[in-house]
């Protein structure tokens, strides 16, 4: 996308390094992640929407699905890939294989709705999780969306399903300026002022 963009391979080094500062990373499990399927992406994207983030895919060059959302030739493979990380870890915990899963993915998915891609997000990577659990056998999920950016794709996609509560924090106005009003009576958000 650039040297400058904030949507960039070097926020996964960061988390990488974090964690190898903080002494975690011995106490972490690597896994290669699968492609998400089509069939996991349509609990909570529209056909469509699948259709049409697929045929604008360039093979070169970059192309703007909004100001802010862009794809290069790579993205489409990331978004598939940072989906299926997600759903990994969710079939992990789910097994019992692990007690938590942590998923260091770009490109990020909170702000991806049922049927448009927005602030860097083509697909919404951790509602294609929740529904996953959902489809097999978990009753509830809770998402908790602590960040700077209100997790609108999140929240318009459960909005309408009660078995999905999600509280999220963030700052308040900034992008994407929504929020203040949740979607549902299972939706609680808390906006926050600048540097709370």
């Amino acid at each position: 996308m650039g040297p400058y963009h904030p949507e960039c391979p070097e926020r996964l080094d960061a988390v990488s390094d974090r964690l190898i500062a903080s002494g975690l990373e011995a106490h972490v499990a690597h896994y290669d992640a699968p492609a998400v399927t089509r069939e996991q992406l349509a609990r909570v994207h529209d056909e469509d929407y699948i259709a049409m983030i697929e045929a604008t895919s360039p093979e070169s060059d970059i192309c703007y699905l909004d100001p802010d959302t862009a794809m290069s030739p790579h993205s489409l493979d990331a978004a598939r890939h940072a989906a299926g990380a997600v759903v990994l870890g969710t079939d992990l915990v789910l097994k019992g294989e692990c007690r938590a899963a942590f998923c260091a993915v770009r490109p990020p998915g909170h702000h991806a709705e049922r049927r448009r891609a927005m602030g860097f997000c083509l697909f919404n990577n951790v509602a294609v999780g929740v529904a996953h659990a959902l489809a097999h056998g978990l009753e509830r999920a809770a998402v908790l969306d602590f960040d700077v950016h209100h997790g609108n794709g999140t929240e318009e996609i459960f909005a309408a399903d009660p078995r999905v509560v999600m509280v999220g924090t963030f700052e308040y106005p900034l992008y994407p300026y929504s929020g203040v009003d949740p979607m549902g009576p299972n939706m609680h958000n808390v906006p926050l002022r600048a540097g709370s």
